[in-house]
């Protein structure tokens, strides 16, 4: 049985929010495949939105939010919406390439943080506190 902790995501929920996290990671690595767009760009992307844990450095709320802001589709997809109506193909790489990191923290439990610091989130605690 998974342990519950109150607040936090567990059992067949979680399992399905991985779940869609890899399939969304799937789709736009292979959309961004098809789409002909560099595997540098790529490269030199994929980690991008994790440069918003710098914002830590002003606090764990100011961290949460920063972090949160970048970590879910809803700025992907105003992204590739946009990149699509004005042709722009770097646009739609771009958020191809956000969208795949989101899904890919899903996938390994990185969930979207809440205040009290960087390893509550959503899906539960992550890092070394999480273990015991």
């Amino acid at each position: 049985m998974i342990a519950k902790t109150p607040g936090f995501v567990n059992g067949v929920p979680r399992v399905l929010l991985q779940v869609e996290g890899f399939a969304v990671a799937l789709a736009s690595i292979v959309a961004s495949s098809w789409s002909g767009a560099s595997w540098w760009l790529f490269a030199a992307f994929i980690l991008a939105p994790d440069l918003s844990i710098l914002c830590y450095l002003a606090g764990p709320r100011i961290g949460a939010i920063a972090y949160n802001t970048v970590h879910v589709y809803l700025g992907p997809v105003i992204l590739f919406g946009a990149a699509t109506a004005l042709a722009m193909p770097t646009g739609i790489a771009l958020a191809l390439i956000w969208s795949a990191h989101i899904g890919i923290d899903r996938m390994v439990g990185y969930g979207l943080k809440y205040g009290d610091g960087f390893t509550f989130t959503h899906l539960g605690q992550i890092g070394r506190q999480a273990q015991g």
